[in-house]
């Protein structure tokens, strides 16, 4: 008789109803992980739902805005539930500015700063204290190319998701806990278009679907950082020769 393997257990995504988001839960469905979706829209949210529960897992949906405070504490609550174990945690929701800094209305880049900081910092905390206490669990935060690069508080913002990344990777390993951290550069999503710029094409254009491949295999080898594609991890290796202030002229790229 062979021996029966463990299911993989429930991932939660957040962002789960467009671009990486949405091809994270279609690869974790496929993988047999049972799902908490995120997101602010509800009906996407059940849409995506339906058609993921025809894959045989089952799906619950949570409908927050992660710049609200009180809904962002429905998710962490979720989260810490441990009647109800979260095995993988996915932080994907982010949006982009289009502008520089002072463009933006200060309202605007503090909603920035609540979705790709606070947010990520509440959500790997409330998911960390449940899984360490279980002795396995992971983290994988979708952070950005950009946090190698200066390009306002966008790029400052995902720096910080790195640091604490490669801070917990090394934290929580001898707790049976996995924190990957996800640095894409463009991809082929609805991004760019909520930005209001043009999406681009060619080589430094990737697709979701090997995103996602690439970022599951990584964390599943236990690496700290997920670079995709060849040409990234070549940029992100010349960052770190060249100059801040000439790295401060490319700032422009993919605004436009």
């Amino acid at each position: 008789m062979s021996a029966q393997t463990s299911p993989p257990g429930t991932a939660l995504v957040t962002g789960a109803t467009a671009g990486i988001g949405l091809e994270f839960a279609r690869q974790l469905a496929a993988r047999g992980h049972d799902l908490v979706l995120v997101a602010r829209d509800r009906q996407r949210l059940d849409d995506v739902a339906g058609t993921l529960r025809r894959a045989g897992v089952t799906v619950e949906v949570l409908a927050a805005d992660l710049a609200d405070r009180d809904q962002l504490a429905t998710v962490e609550a979720r989260l810490a539930d441990r009647a109800r174990p979260v095995d993988l945690l996915v932080n994907n929701a982010g949006f982009g500015l289009k502008g520089r800094f002072l463009d933006h209305e200060v309202a605007d880049e503090q909603r920035l700063l609540d979705v790709l900081v606070t947010a990520v910092m509440r959500l790997s905390h409330a998911a960390l204290g449940a899984q360490v206490s279980r002795g396995r669990g992971g983290v994988l935060n979708v952070s950005s190319v950009a946090a190698y690069l200066p390009r306002g508080s966008y790029s400052a913002a995902k720096a910080w998701v790195n640091s604490f990344g490669r801070w917990a990777a090394a934290e929580y390993r001898p707790h049976g806990v996995t924190v990957t951290t996800l640095c894409p550069g463009f991809v082929k999503t609805e991004f760019h278009q909520r930005m209001g710029v043009r999406r681009g094409s060619g080589p430094l254009w990737l697709d979701a679907d090997f995103l996602v491949s690439e970022a599951l295999a990584d964390f599943d080898r236990g690496r700290a950082f997920s670079i995709p594609g060849r040409r990234y991890r070549a940029i992100v290796a010349v960052t770190r020769l060249v100059p801040s202030p000439v790295l401060q002229r490319l700032q422009s790229l993919g605004r436009r």
